[in-house]
């Protein structure tokens, strides 16, 4: 469930009381694992792969209700139309902006000496990336949302004397920026903890590339592969595959591997740290990039053409061993795997992913058929880059459909919850089911089609969805295959 498709009365999910009605829900089925997509501020598109920061949160999810609770709002906003089963950025992110603007007003009027300590003490612990995430955004406004590479040339390359003109002229936008970020982080881990107290732990997720439009790229250009003008030779992509046979260009820039190697990671060990603040395990999104990454030439409309390019994922993986206790990570080990990368994976231990959706291929041998899963695994109907399973089970063939019902003994009135059913059963460790397939909700209700930039990431739960008839048939499966949620103290 992405928290920007919880039930709440605006125009996208947050972290108020639609997300406390989220928890509830998971408690009464027993669940002991809730899954998110990033957390980052979105750009074009809205995608959560495409984000303004790789350690931002996003401003969106701040709820009017905590910030009215906790002084630091008036009064709650009127809404300018009902929320509905798809989000509205553009209402959403409009209401957002105005709802943050008399937050900061009142906050600086109202100072009350508790809160600019915890204020003070969040900047000087995040200054680091938060400086340089401020006056990108700011600057971004000032430029009427350009991207950064199209900015004046000072700025482009950060002379200093241009910088020290913002920080001198915008110091109240600056701070506000910080101001929405600590109020992003409050608000997390107020319902992080809440989670923790329903006995439910939060899967997140960390994308390996970050998006060329971004304070991560324009601060720190020496740790991608950019020419001298600072653009990209080569882009992210992936090369044909199940969800499109152009493959998928993504656009992202390229690590400098090099230049890590040389920082030992500082950055990478900066960032997992970061999520690992905010979350339980840690999603590591195209696990298969940590062996080697597809490079697209950044001329290539598609992502056909590329070449396969070495990375020092087993570098990177040993520098979090030794910086972290243990590594509570996930391996998004989907699309083209090779050995090395099964290797990689199993030498560090690491969970990697079945889905469902993939097994039925009329091979008995096929490792995502429920039989075939392993025990250090986590198990999927399918993920927010799938079909929902009631839309993938309307669009397969005849032949395919037979092999299901064969294999579930199911009819085809039962196939969906056999599916779900399927999964829970697994062996694997974890099993995690999208909302829309505990709904049985078809094609509309997709969360992301891979490939297409419109109408992505919109999906919305409405209240009347979370019903207690669902939870428990799901907490029965739950009991039913020992997989219900210890409750901490």
């Amino acid at each position: 469930m992405p928290v920007t498709a919880l039930p709440t009365p605006g125009n996208c999910g947050d972290l108020g009381p639609g997300a406390r009605q989220w928890l509830d829900f998971c408690q009464l089925a027993g669940c002991s694992w809730w899954q998110i997509l990033p957390f980052g501020p979105t750009g074009y598109g809205n995608s959560p792969y495409q984000c303004f920061s790789a350690f931002a949160g996003n401003p969106l999810w701040i709820s009017a209700e905590e910030l009215l609770a906790d002084g630091l709002l008036s009064e709650l906003p009127e809404l300018k139309a009902p929320p509905t089963h798809r989000i509205d950025y553009q209402k959403a992110t409009s209401e957002n902006k105005r709802m943050l603007a008399n937050s900061w007003k009142l906050f600086k009027k109202n100072r009350s000496d508790n809160l600019s300590l915890d204020f003070d003490r969040f900047y000087e612990q995040e200054s680091d990336w938060l400086a340089d995430f401020a006056l990108f955004m700011v600057i971004r406004d000032q430029q009427q949302l350009r991207s950064w590479q199209q900015w004046p040339e000072p700025l482009r390359r950060r002379a200093p004397e241009a910088l020290r003109k913002i920080k001198d002229q915008h110091g109240d936008q600056l701070q506000q920026v910080y101001y929405e970020q600590w109020l992003f982080t409050r608000q997390w881990q107020k319902l992080h903890q809440d989670a923790t107290a329903r006995g439910i732990s939060i899967i997140g997720d960390l994308p390996l590339f970050v998006a060329f439009d971004s304070s991560d790229v324009w601060a720190h250009p020496e740790l991608f592969k950019l020419d001298r003008d600072l653009q990209p030779p080569v882009v992210a992509g992936v090369p044909p595959d199940y969800f499109s046979p152009d493959g998928q260009r993504w656009g992202n820039p390229l690590f400098n591997w090099q230049q890590h190697l040389e920082t030992d990671f500082e950055w990478w060990i900066s960032r997992l740290r970061h999520t690992l603040e905010k979350v339980d395990l840690v999603r590591l999104d195209h696990f298969r990039g940590f062996v080697s990454c597809w490079e697209v030439p950044a001329n290539e409309k598609h992502a056909r053409h590329g070449n396969w390019v070495q990375a020092p994922g087993r570098e990177l993986l040993k520098r979090f061993q030794q910086e972290f206790d243990h590594l509570p990570l996930l391996a998004e080990d989907l699309g083209l795997i090779t050995e090395e990368v099964r290797q990689l994976r199993d030498d560090f231990q690491l969970p990697g992913m079945s889905i469902l959706q993939f097994a039925f291929d009329g091979d008995n041998n096929n490792s995502f058929l429920p039989h075939n899963h392993c025990q250090h695994s986590v198990a999927y109907t399918g993920t927010h880059d799938n079909d929902t399973t009631a839309g993938w089970w309307q669009g397969s063939s005849s032949r395919q459909k037979q092999q299901v019902l064969e294999y579930l003994s199911a009819t085809t009135t039962t196939v969906i919850d056999e599916l779900v059913s399927a999964v829970i059963a697994s062996a694997a460790d974890v099993a995690v089911i999208p909302l829309q397939d505990l709904l049985q909700q078809g094609s509309d209700c997709r969360t992301n089609l891979p490939g297409s930039s419109n109408g992505n990431w919109e999906y919305r739960c409405q209240p009347e969805m979370l019903r207690r008839d669902t939870a428990d048939k799901l907490g029965h499966l739950n009991q039913q295959h020992n997989r219900l949620a210890v409750v901490a103290g």
